[in-house]
């Protein structure tokens, strides 16, 4: 008997931010395979006995294919399981969850999408940033600097209100050389937040032209995302809202992933 897979946003990291449903099919699965950003004390909803498969990505480390993934969970499915696999963020927004999608439905395995709230948002709104504002910025334009060789639309992205652009940080000097060669202003307000909701997170704020050599400075790492408008000037018009955002304190994991599959 075919099992179910049900492909799940778990939010930008704050184990709160995880969607009332999400925690449902968590606690109804069988198999957890998850990304490296889940925080852990989101595991911590899965069944006791639930296999806990570990696939994250990391940069120039060991890593697992995107199709050694499929193979998972259609694997687990074909067992009669009911799968999660569980994504930071949402499973759509640039987190393959379509890829995903696609060969389940190419390997006749039931499926479900389960969306999540997207870091593109949250994390804007954790470090006080509104994404929008009216008089100031009525759109926003979503966006990757890693694009797998092929180069983003510079002269595009140059043009949005409101620009956010993950996975940002190993390219940061390149990404705002390119947008002020494509016109951005190098005065344009901009921050890059690192770990976005998550309890040790680190924002910095610098205008466009001088943001990678602030954010070296600060020794700030990944996962970060880049926002570039002018509603980033408006943190400093909330600064009780930037008080209540100091991280909680941190989460000892509870449970220990495993590797591989059946």
């Amino acid at each position: 008997m075919k099992g179910r897979v049900y492909l799940v946003g778990a939010g930008p990291g704050d184990p709160e931010l995880l969607t009332l449903r999400a925690a449902r099919v968590l606690r109804e699965a069988d198999t957890v395979v998850h990304d490296r950003l889940i925080h852990p004390a989101v595991l911590e909803h899965a069944r006791p006995h639930a296999r806990i498969i570990y696939v994250g990505k990391e940069g120039g480390g060991d890593s697992v294919s995107q199709e050694e993934i499929h193979v998972i969970l259609i694997a687990q499915a074909l067992l009669g399981r009911r799968v999660v696999r569980l994504k930071g963020g949402d499973a759509f927004v640039f987190g393959r969850g379509g890829e995903e999608a696609l060969a389940l439905e190419e390997a006749g395995v039931p499926y479900e999408v389960v969306p999540g709230i997207t870091a593109g948002t949250a994390v804007p709104a954790a470090a006080a940033i509104p994404v929008t504002h009216r008089g100031i910025s009525g759109a926003v334009t979503f966006a990757t600097a890693h694009r797998g060789g092929t180069p983003p639309d510079w002269d595009f992205l140059a043009r949005a209100q409101t620009l956010v652009l993950y996975m940002a940080g190993h390219r940061l000097e390149e990404t705002a050389h390119a947008l002020m060669t494509s016109g951005r202003a190098a005065s344009t307000p901009a921050a890059v937040v690192e770990a976005g909701t998550w309890e040790h997170q680190r924002v910095v704020e610098a205008p466009l032209g001088r943001i990678a050599e602030q954010v070296k400075q600060e020794a700030l790492g990944s996962p970060s995302l880049l926002i570039v408008g002018e509603v980033v000037s408006l943190r400093s018009r909330l600064p009780s809202l930037v008080a209540r955002g100091t991280p909680r304190e941190a989460h000892t994991p509870a449970r220990v992933a495993e590797g591989g599959h059946e």
